[in-house]
């Protein structure tokens, strides 16, 4: 990779890049969304970037993920943990310090930003088809919270309480989930070409169930937020829900706005179905390896 290739902007232009200054720390997680940002201090964490470019000059005590844009590392920058790219390039100045791995994916289409929220269909925002398909499509949206507050109710709301205490946690872990998915995929189906499309497929499944849970569960946040300014103190947690479904609806059909919230709403939601385990509250892997294949207590 040449030193000094010019990066493509990744943001809209009138959008200031975000930064963390020579001589300044962050001791959390960074997340910049739909914009650049710029690392010339400390930061202790981890660093996602979506749909933006990352620029280092400074130190990065976790891993990099860019999603959609460039990351540019100077001769100064050191990144402790891995680094991964997807639809934009990996550029390096001489004396730039990874430490973990470096993964770059350049011709990875942007159109990685509909993979939860649907294909695009090359038509205007304002064009009839794309509106009644976001209609019938907030219709099953409907449907499958009237069936997850009447099957699984408690586990759901479990859901919704993650994303309320931790919004931008859930969005990078969202993020970082689907990309994850994507890259264990891409990786075994270029060892194994024969599993290439049972492991697409296995990664659509998964993503499609953390992402329906995830968005009946945030429906309710929004709704349990939108609750706050009413006067009324005593409703059931499908009012709430469905008053999140109606907000979240009515910004889904503004043109542009509406696609790029429920992008994000939908790694948000994926996020928080991977954090609170779909509402269970429990570890994803057992700490002691041994009590996977321990027996129930009375049996032998």
């Amino acid at each position: 990779m040449a030193a000094g290739t010019p990066l493509h902007a990744a943001s809209a232009p009138e959008q200031e890049p975000l930064r963390l200054a020579a001589g300044s720390l962050a001791r959390d997680r960074l997340v910049a969304v739909g914009r650049d940002l710029e690392v010339h201090g400390r930061a202790l964490s981890d660093v996602t970037v979506l749909d933006g470019s990352l620029t280092v000059s400074g130190e990065v005590g976790g891993a990099v993920l860019v999603l959609g844009g460039d990351v540019r590392l100077a001769g100064t920058a050191r990144v402790a943990g891995d680094l991964y790219v997807a639809g934009g390039r990996l550029v390096t100045e001489p004396g730039a310090e990874v430490g973990g791995r470096a993964v770059a994916w350049a011709s990875a289409s942007r159109a990685w930003l509909t993979l939860l929220e649907g294909p695009s269909l090359g038509l205007p925002a304002t064009s009839p088809v794309v509106l009644a398909a976001k209609l019938a499509l907030a219709a099953a949206w409907l449907l499958l919270s009237l069936l997850l507050f009447a099957t699984a109710g408690r586990a759901v709301l479990a859901t919704s309480e993650e994303i309320r205490r931790a919004p931008l946690r859930c969005l990078a872990t969202g993020v970082v989930g689907v990309f994850a998915l994507l890259l264990t995929a891409l990786l075994v189906s270029a060892v194994a070409r024969s599993l290439a499309l049972p492991l697409l497929v296995l990664v659509v499944i998964v993503a499609l169930l953390f992402k329906l849970w995830g968005m009946v569960a945030l429906f309710h946040a929004v709704g349990a937020w939108l609750a706050t300014f009413s006067p009324y103190r005593r409703r059931l947690a499908l009012h709430v829900a469905l008053a999140g479904f109606l907000l979240l609806t009515l910004l889904k059909l503004v043109p542009y706005l509406g696609t790029w919230l429920w992008t994000m709403a939908s790694f948000v939601a994926v996020g928080a179905s991977i954090g609170s385990k779909l509402g269970r509250r429990e570890p994803w892997f057992a700490d002691d390896p041994a009590t996977l294949f321990a027996l129930p207590p009375g049996r032998s």
